[in-house]
Protein backbone atom coordinates (compact mmCIF):
# COMPACT_ATOMS: atom_id res chain seq x y z
CA UNK A 1 0.00 0.00 0.00
CA UNK A 2 1.39 3.50 -1.31
CA UNK A 3 1.33 5.21 2.49
CA UNK A 4 0.71 8.75 3.85
CA UNK A 5 3.56 10.57 4.85
CA UNK A 6 5.27 13.27 7.65
CA UNK A 7 8.50 14.17 8.82
CA UNK A 8 9.99 12.39 11.99
CA UNK A 9 11.29 15.26 13.99
CA UNK A 10 10.64 18.91 14.14
CA UNK A 11 13.25 21.36 11.72
CA UNK A 12 13.45 24.95 12.79
CA UNK A 13 14.58 27.82 10.30
CA UNK A 14 14.33 31.70 10.17
CA UNK A 15 14.42 34.62 7.06
CA UNK A 16 12.59 37.50 5.73
CA UNK A 17 8.98 37.93 4.15
CA UNK A 18 9.50 38.96 0.61
CA UNK A 19 6.72 41.63 1.11
CA UNK A 20 6.47 42.46 4.72
CA UNK A 21 10.68 42.66 4.89
CA UNK A 22 10.28 41.16 8.59
CA UNK A 23 12.16 38.33 9.66
CA UNK A 24 10.15 35.21 10.48
CA UNK A 25 10.70 32.07 12.39
CA UNK A 26 9.17 28.77 10.57
CA UNK A 27 8.89 25.37 12.42
CA UNK A 28 8.42 22.12 10.51
CA UNK A 29 6.31 19.53 12.58
CA UNK A 30 4.61 16.05 12.33
CA UNK A 31 1.38 15.82 12.07
CA UNK A 32 -1.00 12.88 12.50
CA UNK A 33 -3.08 10.76 10.01
CA UNK A 34 -5.17 12.67 7.64
CA UNK A 35 -4.36 15.80 9.43
CA UNK A 36 -3.00 17.60 6.03
CA UNK A 37 -1.16 20.82 5.87
CA UNK A 38 -1.46 22.91 8.45
CA UNK A 39 -0.17 26.61 8.90
CA UNK A 40 0.28 27.81 12.47
CA UNK A 41 0.39 31.21 13.65
CA UNK A 42 2.29 31.20 16.82
CA UNK A 43 2.71 35.01 17.27
CA UNK A 44 -0.97 34.81 17.61
CA UNK A 45 -2.65 34.34 21.65
CA UNK A 46 -3.77 32.02 21.33
CA UNK A 47 -1.96 30.53 17.96
CA UNK A 48 -4.63 30.50 15.41
CA UNK A 49 -4.06 26.91 13.13
CA UNK A 50 -5.29 27.77 9.25
CA UNK A 51 -5.27 24.38 6.98
CA UNK A 52 -3.82 24.87 3.83
CA UNK A 53 -7.06 24.71 1.93
CA UNK A 54 -8.14 26.35 -1.69
CA UNK A 55 -11.29 27.62 -0.30
CA UNK A 56 -9.44 29.62 2.33
CA UNK A 57 -7.40 31.84 -0.14
CA UNK A 58 -8.55 35.45 -0.16
CA UNK A 59 -5.88 37.05 -1.52
CA UNK A 60 -3.90 35.97 -4.64
CA UNK A 61 -2.15 39.28 -6.03
CA UNK A 62 1.67 38.27 -6.57
CA UNK A 63 1.75 35.20 -3.78
CA UNK A 64 -1.14 32.99 -1.76
CA UNK A 65 -2.62 34.06 1.45
CA UNK A 66 -4.78 31.75 3.36
CA UNK A 67 -7.24 33.86 5.51
CA UNK A 68 -9.45 32.02 8.89
CA UNK A 69 -10.25 33.78 11.33
CA UNK A 70 -9.34 36.69 10.84
CA UNK A 71 -5.50 35.33 10.77
CA UNK A 72 -3.74 35.30 8.05
CA UNK A 73 -0.29 33.18 6.17
CA UNK A 74 1.11 34.68 3.12
CA UNK A 75 3.41 33.64 0.26
CA UNK A 76 2.44 30.13 1.13
CA UNK A 77 3.32 28.85 -2.51
CA UNK A 78 6.86 27.60 -2.81
CA UNK A 79 6.63 25.92 0.61
CA UNK A 80 3.59 24.11 -0.66
CA UNK A 81 5.22 23.59 -3.83
CA UNK A 82 8.41 21.51 -1.19
CA UNK A 83 5.99 19.37 0.26
CA UNK A 84 3.97 18.70 -2.39
CA UNK A 85 7.35 17.25 -4.39
CA UNK A 86 8.02 15.41 -1.38
CA UNK A 87 4.67 13.41 -1.62
CA UNK A 88 4.21 15.15 1.97
CA UNK A 89 0.69 14.80 3.36
CA UNK A 90 0.56 15.54 7.22
CA UNK A 91 2.36 18.84 8.63
CA UNK A 92 2.62 21.53 10.82
CA UNK A 93 4.29 24.56 10.33
CA UNK A 94 4.66 26.75 12.40
CA UNK A 95 5.47 30.59 11.60
CA UNK A 96 5.86 33.57 13.90
CA UNK A 97 4.75 36.38 11.84
CA UNK A 98 2.10 36.38 8.47
CA UNK A 99 4.24 35.45 6.21
CA UNK A 100 6.58 32.59 5.07
CA UNK A 101 10.57 33.71 4.41
CA UNK A 102 11.09 34.06 1.23
CA UNK A 103 14.62 31.95 1.45
CA UNK A 104 16.41 32.19 -1.58
CA UNK A 105 13.07 32.45 -3.82
CA UNK A 106 13.26 29.14 -4.93
CA UNK A 107 11.38 25.82 -3.07
CA UNK A 108 15.00 24.29 -2.77
CA UNK A 109 15.97 25.83 0.97
CA UNK A 110 12.66 24.16 2.30
CA UNK A 111 13.20 20.88 0.36
CA UNK A 112 16.43 20.72 2.43
CA UNK A 113 14.66 21.74 5.73
CA UNK A 114 11.83 19.38 5.01
CA UNK A 115 14.92 16.29 4.44
CA UNK A 116 16.46 17.56 8.10
CA UNK A 117 13.20 16.53 9.55
CA UNK A 118 13.44 12.83 7.61
CA UNK A 119 10.53 11.41 6.29
CA UNK A 120 8.72 8.46 7.62
CA UNK A 121 5.27 6.83 6.23
CA UNK A 122 2.43 6.38 8.05
CA UNK A 123 -0.04 3.40 8.68
CA UNK A 124 -3.15 4.91 6.46
CA UNK A 125 -3.38 5.08 2.66
CA UNK A 126 -2.09 7.75 0.77
CA UNK A 127 -4.87 9.73 -0.77
CA UNK A 128 -5.03 11.15 -4.87
CA UNK A 129 -7.87 13.36 -6.13
CA UNK A 130 -8.18 11.86 -9.81
CA UNK A 131 -10.04 14.65 -12.40
CA UNK A 132 -12.65 12.79 -14.21
CA UNK A 133 -13.17 15.53 -16.91
CA UNK A 134 -12.17 18.73 -18.30
CA UNK A 135 -12.16 22.06 -15.67
CA UNK A 136 -11.03 25.35 -17.20
CA UNK A 137 -10.59 28.73 -15.61
CA UNK A 138 -10.21 31.80 -17.72
CA UNK A 139 -9.84 35.52 -16.64
CA UNK A 140 -8.79 38.07 -19.61
CA UNK A 141 -6.99 36.00 -22.35
CA UNK A 142 -5.14 33.59 -19.14
CA UNK A 143 -5.90 30.09 -19.18
CA UNK A 144 -5.50 27.26 -16.72
CA UNK A 145 -7.29 23.96 -17.57
CA UNK A 146 -7.05 20.13 -15.80
CA UNK A 147 -8.27 17.11 -17.91
CA UNK A 148 -7.59 13.51 -17.26
CA UNK A 149 -4.15 11.69 -16.99
CA UNK A 150 -3.09 9.00 -15.65
CA UNK A 151 -0.05 10.72 -13.65
CA UNK A 152 0.39 14.43 -12.72
CA UNK A 153 1.60 16.26 -15.86
CA UNK A 154 2.30 19.74 -15.72
CA UNK A 155 2.48 22.29 -19.56
CA UNK A 156 3.17 26.10 -18.71
CA UNK A 157 3.07 29.21 -20.61
CA UNK A 158 4.78 32.57 -19.98
CA UNK A 159 4.24 35.67 -22.79
CA UNK A 160 6.82 38.60 -22.52
CA UNK A 161 7.74 40.95 -24.47
CA UNK A 162 11.23 41.78 -23.27
CA UNK A 163 14.81 41.52 -23.68
CA UNK A 164 15.31 39.31 -20.52
CA UNK A 165 12.93 36.41 -22.03
CA UNK A 166 14.22 34.48 -24.74
CA UNK A 167 11.03 33.64 -27.38
CA UNK A 168 12.50 29.70 -27.05
CA UNK A 169 12.75 29.65 -23.46
CA UNK A 170 8.60 30.52 -22.39
CA UNK A 171 7.34 27.43 -22.58
CA UNK A 172 7.94 24.09 -20.43
CA UNK A 173 6.92 21.10 -19.29
CA UNK A 174 7.27 18.08 -16.73
CA UNK A 175 6.06 14.70 -15.30
CA UNK A 176 5.36 15.55 -11.73
CA UNK A 177 7.52 13.14 -9.70
CA UNK A 178 10.00 13.94 -6.62
CA UNK A 179 12.88 13.35 -8.32
CA UNK A 180 12.02 15.91 -11.85
CA UNK A 181 10.46 18.15 -9.32
CA UNK A 182 13.95 18.56 -7.30
CA UNK A 183 15.93 18.84 -10.22
CA UNK A 184 14.17 20.35 -13.09
CA UNK A 185 11.75 22.50 -10.59
CA UNK A 186 12.59 23.45 -7.06
CA UNK A 187 15.49 25.31 -7.72
CA UNK A 188 13.89 27.59 -9.83
CA UNK A 189 13.16 31.49 -8.27
CA UNK A 190 10.83 34.38 -8.65
CA UNK A 191 11.77 37.25 -10.62
CA UNK A 192 10.26 40.67 -10.63
CA UNK A 193 11.03 44.19 -12.77
CA UNK A 194 13.08 46.71 -10.96
CA UNK A 195 11.12 49.13 -12.45
CA UNK A 196 7.74 48.57 -10.27
CA UNK A 197 9.90 47.96 -7.17
CA UNK A 198 9.31 51.48 -6.23
CA UNK A 199 5.31 51.41 -6.28
CA UNK A 200 5.41 48.20 -4.86
CA UNK A 201 7.17 49.41 -1.96
CA UNK A 202 4.56 52.19 -2.00
CA UNK A 203 1.78 49.86 -1.39
CA UNK A 204 3.70 47.85 1.44
CA UNK A 205 5.04 44.84 -1.03
CA UNK A 206 8.28 43.64 -1.81
CA UNK A 207 9.94 45.29 1.12
CA UNK A 208 11.90 42.44 1.66
CA UNK A 209 13.17 41.71 -1.94
CA UNK A 210 16.42 41.97 -2.75
CA UNK A 211 18.90 40.36 -5.71
CA UNK A 212 19.51 37.31 -2.21
CA UNK A 213 15.47 36.36 -2.71
CA UNK A 214 15.23 36.99 -6.58
CA UNK A 215 15.88 37.41 -9.93
CA UNK A 216 15.83 41.07 -10.91
CA UNK A 217 14.82 42.35 -14.09
CA UNK A 218 15.44 45.67 -15.62
CA UNK A 219 14.85 46.99 -19.29
CA UNK A 220 17.74 44.91 -20.68
CA UNK A 221 18.26 41.81 -18.85
CA UNK A 222 18.87 39.75 -16.25
CA UNK A 223 20.32 41.85 -13.30
CA UNK A 224 21.73 38.96 -10.79
CA UNK A 225 25.44 38.95 -11.53
CA UNK A 226 25.01 35.39 -11.90
CA UNK A 227 22.87 34.98 -13.98
CA UNK A 228 19.56 32.57 -14.49
CA UNK A 229 20.21 29.10 -12.94
CA UNK A 230 18.22 27.77 -15.66
CA UNK A 231 17.84 29.32 -19.43
CA UNK A 232 14.32 28.97 -18.98
CA UNK A 233 14.39 29.56 -15.14
CA UNK A 234 11.18 32.20 -15.42
CA UNK A 235 8.80 29.77 -16.98
CA UNK A 236 10.09 26.76 -14.58
CA UNK A 237 9.83 29.33 -11.46
CA UNK A 238 5.48 29.57 -12.70
CA UNK A 239 5.68 25.62 -12.61
CA UNK A 240 7.31 25.85 -9.12
CA UNK A 241 4.41 28.41 -7.93
CA UNK A 242 1.48 26.32 -10.02
CA UNK A 243 2.88 23.14 -7.86
CA UNK A 244 2.20 24.73 -4.60
CA UNK A 245 -0.95 26.25 -5.52
CA UNK A 246 -2.66 23.51 -6.41
CA UNK A 247 -1.69 21.19 -3.93
CA UNK A 248 -4.41 23.21 -1.92
CA UNK A 249 -6.81 20.93 -2.97
CA UNK A 250 -5.48 18.69 -0.21
CA UNK A 251 -4.20 15.41 -1.86
CA UNK A 252 -1.59 14.87 -4.61
CA UNK A 253 -3.44 14.87 -7.85
CA UNK A 254 -4.14 12.72 -10.78
CA UNK A 255 -4.67 15.05 -14.32
CA UNK A 256 -2.70 17.15 -16.64
CA UNK A 257 -2.77 20.60 -16.01
CA UNK A 258 -2.63 23.32 -18.73
CA UNK A 259 -1.53 27.21 -17.28
CA UNK A 260 -1.26 30.26 -19.96
CA UNK A 261 -0.04 32.87 -18.33
CA UNK A 262 -1.75 32.00 -15.39
CA UNK A 263 -0.87 33.19 -11.74
CA UNK A 264 -2.00 32.85 -8.21
CA UNK A 265 -5.66 34.05 -8.48
CA UNK A 266 -6.41 32.01 -11.59
CA UNK A 267 -4.66 28.69 -9.97
CA UNK A 268 -7.45 29.28 -7.04
CA UNK A 269 -10.28 29.67 -9.46
CA UNK A 270 -9.27 26.46 -10.72
CA UNK A 271 -9.49 24.92 -7.52
CA UNK A 272 -12.65 26.25 -6.24
CA UNK A 273 -14.06 25.09 -10.36
CA UNK A 274 -13.09 21.50 -9.08
CA UNK A 275 -14.28 21.30 -5.54
CA UNK A 276 -18.00 22.99 -6.32
CA UNK A 277 -18.64 20.13 -8.55
CA UNK A 278 -17.95 16.94 -6.98
CA UNK A 279 -19.09 14.85 -10.16
CA UNK A 280 -15.02 16.13 -11.93
CA UNK A 281 -13.18 14.18 -9.42
CA UNK A 282 -12.52 11.08 -7.09
CA UNK A 283 -10.38 10.36 -4.04
CA UNK A 284 -8.49 7.26 -4.99
CA UNK A 285 -5.76 5.06 -3.49
CA UNK A 286 -3.20 2.58 -4.20
CA UNK A 287 -2.83 -0.76 -2.66
CA UNK A 288 -0.38 -1.43 -4.94
CA UNK A 289 2.15 0.98 -4.62
CA UNK A 290 3.71 -0.23 -7.94
CA UNK A 291 0.25 1.26 -9.63
CA UNK A 292 0.71 4.56 -8.61
CA UNK A 293 1.33 6.77 -11.54
CA UNK A 294 3.47 9.01 -9.76
CA UNK A 295 7.10 8.53 -8.36
CA UNK A 296 8.12 9.86 -4.90
CA UNK A 297 11.18 9.70 -2.83
CA UNK A 298 11.70 6.41 -1.44
CA UNK A 299 10.97 6.23 2.46
CA UNK A 300 13.00 3.77 4.38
Amino acid sequence: MLKQRTIKRIVRASGIGLHSGQKVHINFLPHTVDGGIVFRRIDLTPPVDIPADAMLIQEAFMCSNLVQDNAKVGTIEHVMSAIAGLGIDNLIIEVSASELPIMDGSAGPFIYLLMQGELVEQDAAKKFIRILKPVEALIDDKRAVFTPHNGFQLNFTIDFDHPAFDKDKQSASIDFSTETFVTEVSEARTFGFMKDLDYLKANNLALGASLENAIGVDDSGVVNAEGLRFADEFVRHKILDAVGDLYLLGYQILAKFDGYKSGHALNNQLLRHVKNDPTCYEIVTFCDESECPIAYLNVI
